[in-house]
């Protein structure tokens, strides 16, 4: 018996515009697939994927971001921000892309990230696949004083100095035997 949990529904209401195909774009994709859109931005360029990537829209999405990597000099970074559901099928991508990305040279960063998304990651371990590599170490160098010489330390009132007077008296101590 078919359960009416079952039947599709309309993410967040009718009156939503839909996403539109590249391909064809006075037609409507179906609801809750997946839509990329790419911004180069430096020698990066940034990727922001929106709805739901599952096995449909992983796979129509792939040239595209496969493309976008090509096209990057350093590698992509993701804005996964308004990612709604991620399936095996979009998490596969999303780990294809990365492994094309190093045997590039590159890499894939999640910039911003979905909670679901980052559940996903967390329970697999894969975080830190994603994560921006540490900025390169930067050793702080203070300059010393450019004319004025360091004072020379005194030494305390009443300590002995090499010559035998007492600094600061002025007046010769004898040794005591």
């Amino acid at each position: 018996m078919y359960n009416s949990i079952h039947r599709p529904r309309l993410a967040g209401g009718a009156d939503l515009p839909r996403p539109r195909s590249r391909q064809a774009p006075d037609a409507t994709l179906p609801t809750g697939l997946a839509t990329a859109s790419c911004t180069p931005i430096g020698d990066r360029v940034r990727v922001r994927i929106l709805g739901e990537l599952d096995c449909d829209s992983a796979s129509r999405l792939r040239p595209g971001l496969y493309e976008a990597l090509a096209t990057s000099k350093r590698g992509l970074d993701l804005d996964l921000g308004g990612l709604g559901f991620c399936d095996c099928a979009g998490l596969g991508v999303l780990m294809e892309l990365r492994q094309r990305a190093g045997s590039q040279g590159k890499t894939v960063v999640i910039r911003v990230g979905s909670p679901m998304l980052d559940r996903l990651l967390g329970l697999l371990g894969a975080q830190e696949l994603f994560t921006p590599p540490d900025p390169p170490h930067i050793e702080l160098r203070h300059p010393g004083p450019a004319t004025t010489p360091s004072p020379k330390p005194e030494p305390s009132p009443g300590t002995m100095s090499a010559q035998g007077h007492a600094d600061g008296i002025g007046c010769r101590q004898t040794p005591r035997c």
